[in-house]
């Protein structure tokens, strides 16, 4: 048997759903300690539901069966069992085609999609954690790391704490990002000329408005500059509701601005029946402003890396971001026990590099451009009806159908490439690692 793995403590700062999620990966580590720093007074989540497909499933159950298990008690599939493969039925919403039906998106056989409500899955992630490894109102201010020492980070209520390793994961806005991407353009969030209107709905009244049908099941209903997203959450008792519009110049104010129903109104005037009605039953919307981080060339840097929005904060068009927060902590929960102390970080934190930019990066890219489809401006698309059939099934699949088995095999190769153990212990640990 090789000997123990020399100690390292992580702090994770962001207690959101990636945050929590690497946290429940690292359980099985013994050589691993963490410490989960919040800025708000409890655990928990801002917004209402949350989409995830194929990939974040097989996320969750990789890094945790039981986690699986929990989570599929609070998720909310479509309703009705004929659409359990259906992502979502697309419809024209406004102009001459309106009510035409575009296409039903369906997902391959042995895939699913769900939503949950954040609170609600944040629930069932802090039942997993141990007494004592989460610290509230801790929110981070700054991070340093002197040369030779542990990584410092600084509080807004005047305290520290140090590590051997920091994962940012504290959201768009993130203070661990400067130490990372330091004073460059990537390091502020932009505004994507995008806002969305949010809102729920009691089930029973969407379907006494709208039909079992549309009202149970994942819809979507597409126009010039905007478009509207309903989904069933609460397990079916609720409808959530995102509409989205364009918009010119730059966002004024608050990113969250509450009681919207006459901007919403304005802002679809003239829509069709199925989205009219909609509209009518919300009683007090919310608009959420849309930002994205500029292309990000690296996560790291010395002992802190970023996770989920923190790194590669998107725009939400392929219901992918909290998903690819997930895939994050999957690989720093296979890479991060790999480490014999704390010498070895910045080797898990550049193979997590490796694999993660890529992809990440290709997804905010790619979220963008799949919003201006679904405003009927994608290029060589508009409102083409035929051309909106063959990009609307094509577009998510590659977001769907990665090999998260291997995704994290490539990264733990690229951990061992880079160094890592010495005779023959070493050389057992890489071929034990690489061969899961």
């Amino acid at each position: 048997m090789p000997p123990p793995k020399k100690p390292i403590h992580i702090a994770i700062c962001g207690g959101g759903l990636g945050g929590l999620a690497l946290a429940i990966g690292l359980l099985s580590s013994p050589h691993i300690t963490f410490t989960i720093y919040e800025s708000a007074p409890a655990l928990g989540e801002i917004g209402a539901g949350v989409g995830f497909g194929a990939n974040s499933h097989k996320a969750i159950q990789l890094i945790s069966p039981e986690l699986w298990d929990r989570y599929r008690t609070r998720a909310t599939f479509n309703g009705w069992a004929s659409k359990s493969r259906t992502w979502f039925d697309f419809s024209v919403g406004t102009g001459p085609d309106e009510g035409k039906r575009i296409i039903e998106v369906l997902m391959d056989s042995d895939e699913t999609q769900s939503t949950v409500h954040r609170a609600h899955f944040v629930e069932e992630l802090v039942k997993f954690l141990p007494e004592g490894v989460a610290e509230m109102s801790k929110r981070v201010v700054s991070i340093e790391q002197p040369a030779g020492e542990k990584v410092r980070i600084l509080f807004a209520d005047g305290t520290d704490a140090r590590a051997d390793a920091v994962v940012g994961a504290d959201g768009i806005r993130s203070a661990c990002r400067a130490f990372v991407v330091g004073d460059s353009p990537a390091l502020l969030p932009r505004f994507t000329n995008t806002y969305a209107y949010r809102g729920l709905i009691p089930m029973d009244e969407a379907v006494a408005e709208l039909g079992e049908e549309k009202a149970r099941n994942r819809q979507m209903y597409l126009g010039d500059n905007g478009h509207i997203i309903t989904f069933p959450v609460a397990k079916g008792n609720i409808m959530n509701i995102v509409a989205f519009h364009g918009a010119e110049g730059e966002w004024e104010g608050p990113w969250v601005k509450g009681d919207q129903k006459e901007g919403l109104e304005r802002d679809f005037a003239g829509w069709g029946a199925a989205p009219s009605g909609i509209i009518k039953l919300l009683k007090s919307p919310d608009v959420w402003a849309l930002y994205e981080h500029p292309p990000t060339p690296t996560y790291h840097n010395a002992h802190v890396a970023l996770l989920g929005d923190a790194a590669h904060a998107s725009t939400p068009h392929f219901g992918a971001g909290a998903g690819m927060a997930l895939e994050d902590a999957l690989v720093l929960s296979r890479l991060l026990p790999l480490c014999d102390g704390a010498g070895d970080i910045q080797r898990a934190f550049r193979a997590y590099d490796a694999v993660r930019v890529p992809r990440t990066q290709a997804v905010v890219r790619e979220s963008r451009e799949q919003g201006r489809v679904l405003d009927m401006r994608g290029e060589g698309v508009g409102a083409d009806l035929d051309r909106l059939r063959e990009v609307l099934d094509e577009r998510v699949r590659w977001i769907w159908g990665v090999d998260l088995e291997e995704h994290c095999r490539e990264a733990v190769r690229g951990f061992w490439k880079g160094g890592g153990g010495c005779g023959v212990m070493g050389w057992m640990r890489r071929c034990l690692d690489i061969w899961w």
